[in-house]
């Protein structure tokens, strides 16, 4: 089993004007740690308008930092959402080909719809069309990834016409490709399309075996590749509290203090319960007001990867043994110098092991698969992508309706520039005379 990390970026109010920049550095040095210490990968979501909750609003540009200060960890999207409305699929498969580029191919493109209210009334998104933009701009970006050129799209949410998108990832044909789940039935469609289910929902590690072993089973018998490369892969949240591990037990429990259960209170609040007043309502007042009627919310045994390094590693092995392929911790808000030496004792007494069991694992389960992926690739479809029209071109200056020009600045700009050339050019005869 693979561990890593898992990215909200939370920021508890209340702030002060450095706050968000110290944050995004922190973590720049939390994940060079992680990156020494044997993590497997850092996934950072996107979010948009979830203060407090979340300040990863542009995980490309975190990750493309992380890249130029780490070696080995895997920089995956946790998740990207797809609405065209949010990410155009062009300028999606850019920018995840761009940092495929810039981190000698380390990244894992986890795909999202979004599901919050914030969200997706903010970007003006019918919730009933969510499911249907995510498949439409999947297909388009991996084709951008992959095709030269794009042949183009019709589709009832995206239309592009023939382009030829660059650059291409470093990873062929393109990075892993994953979809975010909360639920079983996603977990499932994850498995029916041959993606790797990023199972953000927390069931414990008993309840974890019964959907990895289903994923698997639908994936045998009922999966049809909807990406060039198949992704057989489950990924699980370890715990529903922050990951925090010290010298003893009860260093851990001290230090995680009462901001565990943030992540989850934070879901609720956003996605459920909650109404919001932006830029007013205070979320972290309302988790401690919440605390106060229930402590259980901010720390529990047993849910989360907190404590000595012992007692982490009885954890972990507990999820190791549902048969899951990597589980992500979670962060706890506004403790960098505790985080920092959770990751070090991890990677010092903990990672190693599951690390060399990792790869024994990896190799058998290739070999269990193969057979498995040879069935599912007999059933891949032909593709529906259209010829390319060798005598399609584009070029000209841009126009709109009725055939007038909309975008004359460029020819007034040409035009001053060769006004500049031959006023150039007059001076330096004069001078030559």
């Amino acid at each position: 089993m693979k561990i890593s990390l898992f990215y909200e970026f939370a920021l508890p109010r209340p702030w002060v004007p450095d706050d968000e920049r110290v944050l995004f550095q922190d973590g720049l040095d939390e994940v060079e740690a992680a990156d020494k210490a044997g993590f497997s990968t850092v996934w950072l979501t996107e979010h948009h308008f979830l203060e407090e909750y979340c300040h990863s609003t542009a995980p490309e540009m975190f990750l493309a930092a992380a890249s130029q200060r780490t070696e080995n960890i895997r920089l995956g999207f946790g998740v990207m959402h797809l609405p065209p409305g949010i990410n155009h699929p062009a300028r999606v498969a850019e920018r995840v080909s761009t940092l495929d580029l810039i981190s000698n191919g380390r990244v894992e493109f986890g795909t999202g719809e979004s599901s919050s209210v914030g969200e997706l009334g903010g970007f003006n998104i019918d919730p009933a069309d969510k499911r249907g933009q995510w498949e439409e701009a999947l297909e388009v970006a991996v084709r951008c990834m992959t095709e030269e050129p794009f042949t183009g799209f019709q589709g009832e949410h995206i239309q592009l016409p023939p382009r030829n998108v660059i650059p291409k990832p470093a990873q062929a044909p393109h990075p892993p490709v994953w979809v975010a789940c909360t639920r079983p039935s996603s977990v499932q469609m994850a498995a029916q399309k041959c993606l790797g289910a990023l199972s953000f929902a927390y069931t414990g590690p008993g309840p974890l075996a019964e959907r990895v072993n289903g994923y698997y089973k639908e994936f045998e018998e009922k999966g049809v590749p909807v990406t060039p490369q198949v992704n057989p892969n489950l990924l699980a949240i370890g715990g529903d509290l922050s990951m925090m591990v010290a010298p003893t037990d009860e260093q851990a429990i001290q230090r995680l203090g009462v901001g565990g259960g943030f992540f989850s209170f934070g879901i609720m609040h956003y996605y459920m319960t909650g109404e919001h007043v932006p830029g007013r309502t205070g979320v972290w007042e309302r988790y401690l007001e919440e605390v106060d009627k229930d402590p259980t919310l901010a720390y529990g045994p047993g849910r989360g990867a907190i404590g000595s390094p012992d007692t982490a590693r009885e954890f972990l092995r507990s999820y190791e043994e549902s048969g899951v392929d990597e589980i992500i911790l979670l962060l706890n808000p506004r403790s960098h110098e505790a985080s920092m030496e959770s990751i070090e004792l991890l990677g010092k007494h903990v990672l190693p092991e599951f690390i060399e069991r990792d790869e024994k694992a990896v190799e058998a389960k290739r070999k269990r698969l193969e057979p498995v992926i040879e069935k599912v690739e007999a059933r891949r479809p032909a593709s529906t992508a259209p010829v390319f029209d060798e005598t399609y071109s584009f070029g000209g200056l841009p126009t709109g309706r009725g055939g007038k020009f909309t975008a004359s600045e460029i020819p007034e700009a040409m035009a001053e520039i060769n006004e500049g050339r031959v006023q150039a050019a007059r001076l330096a005869k004069e001078q030559g005379e």
